[in-house]
């Protein structure tokens, strides 16, 4: 089963950039997004099939920024669970593409309830990503 066919609803997020060219470049080079319909101030991209759009905003709010477990976790942010292998693929064409990350790769909590990996990154407008893999799936959630 896919998030397209999926009984769970699939989200809606638009970001600001502030250079499309750049966004273009990241989501769909970098990252490997299918981009969608687009227009001089805007772009459809397809986030494992999620509808993700960058629209053109040239101010950009301060950063803010929380710790968690050692890390100063960037806020907002948004990203994706993936499987672990998946997870690792990604880091792997991350790192590839000479992302600097905001946070490495690495494992949290590790041996602990929820236990999973993850990895902190800017986009070139400055918008944090968070893409994680549980351990155990079932975890997600809990307390």
């Amino acid at each position: 089963m896919t998030v397209l066919n999926s009984s769970i609803p699939r989200f809606h997020l638009a970001m600001p950039v502030d250079d499309l060219a750049a966004a273009r470049h990241f989501y769909g080079e970098v990252l490997g997004l299918e981009q969608g319909r687009s227009a001089d101030t805007w772009v459809d991209w397809n986030l494992h099939g999620h509808q993700f759009v960058t629209h053109l905003a040239p101010d950009r709010p301060r950063r803010i920024h929380n710790p968690v477990d050692g890390h100063d976790v960037p806020v907002p942010h948004f990203g994706l669970i993936l499987a672990v292998p998946a997870f690792h693929q990604l880091a792997h064409r991350l790192r590839d593409a000479g992302t600097a990350f905001a946070i490495e790769p690495y494992v949290r909590f590790e041996g602990e309830t929820g236990e999973q990996w993850t990895m902190f990154l800017h986009d070139p407008a400055g918008n944090a990503l968070e893409f994680k893999a549980f351990a155990d799936d079932s975890q997600v959630f809990a307390d």
